[in-house]
């Protein structure tokens, strides 16, 4: 979860909390984890909140006229 969370691209920094030193040990690791492609894709796909209207009833009924900022609730493709 911490390496995903550190790919994510809002993300510059985590807060980590540690009860023994084999839990800090596992925090500290996560951050040279590297995820693959698939691996990221798959934890996006199942961490995504579900779109709130408006905007689900936008992608039904105004898709043709989305501009770049509404792109990006777009999730006609999932």
């Amino acid at each position: 979860a911490l390496a995903w969370l550190l790919g994510r691209p809002a993300v510059s920094s985590l807060v980590i909390g540690a009860r023994s030193k084999a839990q800090l040990k596992d925090n500290i690791a996560a951050a040279s984890l590297a995820l693959s492609f698939d691996e990221r894709a798959r934890l996006d796909a199942v961490s995504r909140p579900p779109v709130l209207y408006p905007y689900w009833h936008q992608q039904l009924t105004a898709k043709g006229r989305f501009g770049p900022a509404d792109l990006v609730l777009d999730r006609s493709d999932v």
